[in-house]
């Protein structure tokens, strides 16, 4: 069984931690570096970034996880970052996080919506509302 997110241990050993986690499209972010650069990275492409702050012994986390990536991987004009909030705690305070999970919706680094636990029907009409009031990129 995976869990959220994978512990510093796990590094040389990633591939089965971060399973569930980390699969499909989804980023996982250890560092706020990461945080920057992937949001500059979406900034410059035009992309929605959404953000799941989740933590590695939270069991709605886990349950959410899968149906987080399956939507990753619908989802593709969107980037999808998961935020382990025991690697992050500073920066997760900064984000106010008062429960896991908490998904935020940004664009250009704003935040235009916010979810807070797995409630994946919500978390799904919010992608979809989003997504389809995004003009259509053609690359």
């Amino acid at each position: 069984m995976g869990s959220c997110v994978s512990k510093n241990k796990a590094r040389d050993n990633d591939s089965d931690h971060n399973v569930d986690f980390a699969a499909g499209n989804v980023k996982l972010i250890t560092t706020k570096e990461a945080w920057d650069q992937y949001l500059e990275e979406a900034r410059r492409d035009g992309k929605i970034v959404i953000a799941n702050f989740s933590a590695a012994w939270c069991g709605p986390c886990k349950m959410i996880a899968p149906y987080y990536c399956e939507l990753s991987e619908k989802y593709t004009s969107m980037m999808f970052l998961v935020v382990d909030v025991d690697e992050l705690t500073d920066f997760s305070t900064s984000w106010d996080i008062k429960a896991t999970p908490t998904f935020f919706f940004l664009k250009d680094g704003q935040q235009l919506d916010k979810l807070v636990g797995a409630n994946k029907p919500e978390l799904q009409k919010k992608i979809v509302a989003i997504n389809d009031s995004l003009p259509e990129y053609k690359q």
